[in-house]
């Protein structure tokens, strides 16, 4: 029966490969709002969190190919990449279209 309502639950939810970084960003804030309520069922929680730390860390994951691309950018207008800028980014890249490419799980 949990199987069921993870499911139900995860399907009103949109993926999160549909989200740009500011709805999930939003997105995440409002999971946020409802679980400091603490209205829900413990089942209905565990599903809120969940998507909130998926979004987290899709939100985190953007922010860091955001800053990866700055970097590269800065670098070529400075003439040349720095090995700083690539070691501390560990080579993420946010996307162009603008949705990052976070796997659901």
């Amino acid at each position: 029966m949990a199987d069921q309502t993870t499911q139900n639950n995860q399907q009103k939810f949109r993926p999160l490969r549909e989200l740009t970084y500011e709805q999930a960003r939003d997105e995440l804030v409002e999971v946020v709002r409802i679980l400091e309520l603490g209205q829900m069922s413990l089942e209905e929680s565990l599903n809120y969190w969940e998507r909130g730390e998926e979004l987290a860390a899709y939100c985190e994951d953007y922010l860091d190919g955001a800053s990866s691309r700055i970097e590269k950018a800065l670098a070529a207008r400075h003439g040349g990449d720095s090995a700083q800028g690539n070691s501390a980014q560990g080579g993420q890249s946010a996307p162009q279209g603008g949705n990052a490419t976070h796997s659901e799980g």
